[in-house]
């Protein structure tokens, strides 16, 4: 009895956890605070020049953007969030050099470039992405100081919570700020909370393209026990997305778009899912009789996987 209620109490308090955990964060500086100190770079996305924020350069020669984002993950950790160190990573990973980080086909040469940032996500994994600026101005014998923080889903790019504050005081400027958003944290806690229920409900959103090689001699509308590709892959979709939830957003014979793809947070052995590790389970099943095609997944950041057929 006393074994049954031990085993009981302890499911209890690993269900209680789950239902209290909170997404992984990262922080960085905003695009518009590295833009207005011209810590920006650009790479070439096949043939066209991208600029981008340039974090690396801005961790080395900004002497208040370290201590910042240490006191703000300081208190977003008090509050239960995991916080990635985006720092670190960044040193391993030089921004300049984007256009050299390629996914191409063995074959034709077709490829993908990430940008600086997608490499970034897909390398820390974190469910939020942080951004937060500053101004800081003289008043009175002190410093008046406003900040914006917001808050972006790494896998969609798409804004789920934002906060705006002020404060006045005497101090350092990372000491000034931490307290401004203190005092400001609690909406933006709640707009996390409310985003990262759902998440846990519905799934996790990406986006999924199924595309053809130019080389490959069948498309997505060749027939498959009576079924055109296309809706066999929709099928799968069902069966595997979160609520069967996602959307055909565009399609021709060797392309479909498919957009809200809710899927699991998680994989069977607890691993954290994101496009390309759902892209796979589609790859490995059209690799399967009745179809035995041969397909690449390419992947964008964390939250968009291309997934081609008829080659690797």
């Amino acid at each position: 009895m006393r074994r049954i209620v031990i085993t009981l109490l302890a499911f209890v308090m690993s269900s209680i956890a789950m239902a209290q955990k909170k997404p992984t964060i990262m922080i960085l500086p905003s695009d518009h605070w590295c833009e207005m100190r011209y810590f920006m770079t650009t790479y070439d996305n096949q043939g066209t020049k991208v600029k981008t924020p340039n974090y690396q350069q801005a961790f080395m020669e900004d002497t208040e953007i370290g201590p910042i984002i240490s006191k703000i993950g300081q208190i977003l950790t008090g509050m239960g969030y995991s916080l990635k160190d985006a720092e670190q990573e960044i040193k391993s990973i030089n921004t300049k050099t984007a256009e050299d980080n390629v996914t191409m086909s063995k074959s034709s040469g077709a490829s993908l470039v990430e940008s600086p940032l997608d490499m970034l996500k897909r390398r820390i994994k974190c469910d939020v992405l942080i951004q937060i600026s500053w101004d800081l101005s003289r008043s009175g014998g002190g410093y008046a100081t406003t900040f914006t923080l917001e808050a972006f889903d790494s896998y969609t790019n798409k804004r789920i919570a934002t906060s705006t504050g002020s404060t006045q005081g005497q101090g350092s400027v990372p000491d000034l700020l931490a307290a401004a958003v203190q005092q400001n944290v609690k909406p933006f806690d709640k707009q996390m909370d409310k985003w990262f229920d759902d998440q846990k409900k519905n799934g996790r959103e990406i986006n999924l393209t199924v595309r053809c090689w130019d080389s490959w001699e069948n498309d997505l509308e060749t027939e498959y026990d009576g079924e055109e590709l296309t809706d066999c892959i929709q099928n799968w979709l069902k069966q595997n997305c979160v609520g069967g939830v996602f959307n055909l957003s565009d399609g021709t014979e060797s392309f479909a778009q498919f957009e809200q793809v809710r899927i699991p947070l998680t994989d069977e052995r607890g691993n954290a899912m994101d496009a390309r590790a759902f892209a796979t389970q589609l790859r490995k099943y059209l690799s399967k009789a009745p179809f035995n095609i041969t397909a690449k997944v390419m992947q964008r950041g964390l939250g968009e996987a291309i997934l081609v057929l008829g080659e690797k």
